[in-house]
């Protein structure tokens, strides 16, 4: 029995792999790890797959200085978008028309450090109509919020909070200097200890390593993160990471692999930047990748819902919640 195999197995029999035996999967025959990562998928979440879509819901003029980002305003880049926090209506407007195409799951990103009492206040009036007027599930992505309004937000109707880690610990300040890694921690456990649960993953292609992924999706797995995205860095111009090289599709491949590897039940969830890979994520939601973002993201155009949708009834998936 070769390595995958027997890693498989262990999972199998409700065992984690160490950080030690997922780096000898970096190097594994492809075609064998996706495989063996398409079973693991199955035998833990069967053939469900968890879509979700993103509401650009305060946008520009960021503080905060992360080298990918379009709306950081330390760099020159196209997006010259900037507006406060949407209102009410037209947070419902965008809940509703994602609940009529069969979306469940609906998440409000707003831009800056963190919201403000009174903006979180507003968001949360908004929460309650979409949760009063359309069936779908909120998530919401505001920043390093504190346990208090977090508390706020689940009480409003919000089911999940996303804070991505980005990349693993040891990196991070090569991505970001404006806020530190356990600022991100401390805001993931603040959501938990909330009642929220908490999605997190990071971007490929920064300049991490592939140690530098696995150690991310352990301190994920450490906090108990079972939704985990997985972001295609789009290189912006302008940007300092204008010039990094896109990963290819292979290399998403194993990465989403390894990651199902070291999370056997989680929501594998292909992100920003699906649309750079040829075929829009098809390899990768048969390598182990059971959930994805669809339509736009937050400054680049992302793939139709409608697309997606019928992607997945090719594949054998079935649209509906994974809960943890």
């Amino acid at each position: 029995m070769n390595t995958i195999q027997q890693l498989k197995e262990k999972i199998f029999s409700n065992a984690v792999i160490t950080r030690e035996e997922a780096l000898t999967l970096v190097d594994a025959p492809l075609d064998q790890l996706t495989q063996a990562a398409d079973e693991i998928r199955e035998h833990f979440n069967g053939n469900t797959f968890d879509i979700c879509t993103i509401i650009n819901g305060k946008c520009g003029r960021c503080s905060e200085d992360c080298k990918y980002c379009a709306q950081s305003a330390h760099y020159h880049t196209t997006c010259q978008d900037s507006y406060p926090l949407l209102d009410t209506e037209s947070l419902l407007e965008g809940a509703r028309h994602n609940d009529e195409q069969g979306v469940l799951r609906y998440s409000i990103v707003t831009s800056g450090k963190r919201l403000s009492d009174k903006e979180v206040d507003q968001v949360c009036e908004s929460i309650r109509e979409i949760r009063r007027q359309t069936n779908i599930q909120v998530c919401v992505s505001f920043g390093l919020l504190n346990e208090e309004q977090f508390k706020k937000i689940k009480e409003a109707g919000a089911s999940r909070v996303h804070c991505n880690l980005e990349s693993s610990r040891n990196y991070f300040p090569q991505v970001c200097t404006t806020h530190t890694y356990e600022e991100k921690i401390e805001t993931l456990k603040a959501a938990r200890r909330a009642g929220l649960s908490i999605c997190s993953g990071g971007i490929m292609g920064l300049g991490e390593t592939m140690e530098d992924r696995i150690d991310m999706v352990l301190t994920a797995r450490e906090l108990g993160v079972k939704s985990i995205p997985v972001n295609l860095l789009n290189p912006i111009p302008g940007t300092p990471y204008e010039n990094n090289r896109v990963l290819t599709n292979d290399e998403l491949c194993r990465i989403t692999a390894i990651f199902r590897f070291l999370i056997p039940d989680g929501m594998i969830r292909l992100a920003g930047g699906r649309g750079l890979l040829g075929d829009k994520g098809k390899a990768c939601f048969q390598s182990g990748a059971n959930a994805a973002i669809s339509g736009d993201m937050l400054t680049t155009a992302g793939i139709t819902v409608q697309t997606d949708l019928q992607l997945l009834n090719e594949l054998g998936y079935e649209v509906k919640l994974i809960d943890e």
